[in-house]
C-alpha cells in the first residue's frame, strides 16, 4: 500500500513538471527580450523654461520625472513595498503564497478582487504585455519575473517600478507624483506625503 501511494505521487509529480516544461516551452518564444529592460528610455514632457530656468509650462500626456534609486529617500521605498509586496527582498520574483491566496479568492468568491503579482511581476507587466486579465498573460508574467529577476538586481527593478507606475493626475512614477501632488521634489517630500 504505502509503495502504491509514493508511486501515485511520483508520477503526480512527474505529471506536474512536464506540465510546467510544456507550459514554459509554449510561452518562452512569445516573450520580449528581458535584456532591454536596462535601456529603457521612458517618456518625459516637454518642458519649457525662461532664460532665468523658471519652468513656464509642460506639454505631453504623462507627466514623468525618472529618478535613480539612490534619489528614492529610503522611507518612501519601505512605505511601497510594504503596500504592494511586503517579501520583495525574499522571493524570486513571484510569492507563491501571495499568488496561492488570490487563487482561494478567485475559488471562494468567482472573481477577481485580489491579486497576487509582485513588484516583479507588475514590472513585467507595464513594460512588456497588455493590462488584459487573462490566464495566458499571468503565466507570461510570473516566466517573465523569473527572467528579470536573474537578468536586474532587486533595486534595478523597483526603480523600473517607481519610475513606470501611474500614480494619478496623469503622474507616472514617484518623483512626477512628487511634484503634481505637492509641487516638490522627492527628497522634500514628509513622512505623510510619502504614505
Amino acid at each position: 500500500m504505502l509503495r502504491f501511494v509514493f508511486l501515485s505521487l511520483l508520477f503526480g509529480l512527474v505529471l506536474m513538471l512536464a506540465g510546467a516544461a510544456g507550459v514554459v516551452w509554449y510561452i518562452l518564444p512569445q516573450l520580449p527580450p528581458v535584456e532591454s529592460l536596462r535601456e529603457v528610455r521612458l517618456q518625459t514632457p516637454l518642458k519649457v523654461f525662461t532664460s532665468d530656468g523658471r519652468l513656464i509650462a509642460e506639454f505631453g500626456e504623462k507627466r514623468r520625472a525618472p529618478v535613480t534609486i539612490e534619489a528614492v529617500p529610503p522611507l518612501l521605498k519601505q512605505a511601497v513595498i510594504a503596500a504592494e509586496d511586503d517579501r520583495f527582498y525574499e522571493h524570486p520574483g513571484v510569492d507563491w503564497l501571495s499568488m496561492l491566496r488570490a487563487v482561494l479568492e478567485l475559488a471562494y468568491t468567482h472573481e477577481k478582487k485580489q491579486g497576487g503579482s509582485t513588484i516583479t511581476m507588475q514590472v513585467a507587466r507595464n513594460f512588456f504585455l497588455s493590462p488584459d486579465k487573462t490566464y495566458e498573460r499571468k503565466l507570461k508574467e510570473v516566466v517573465l519575473a523569473y527572467i528579470i529577476e536573474r537578468e536586474l538586481t532587486k533595486d534595478e527593478i523597483l526603480e523600473l517600478y517607481l519610475n513606470k507606475i501611474f500614480l494619478g493626475h496623469r503622474a507616472y512614477g514617484v518623483g512626477a507624483a512628487a511634484q503634481a501632488y505637492y509641487g516638490v521634489t522627492l527628497d522634500k517630500l514628509d513622512l505623510a506625503q510619502m504614505a
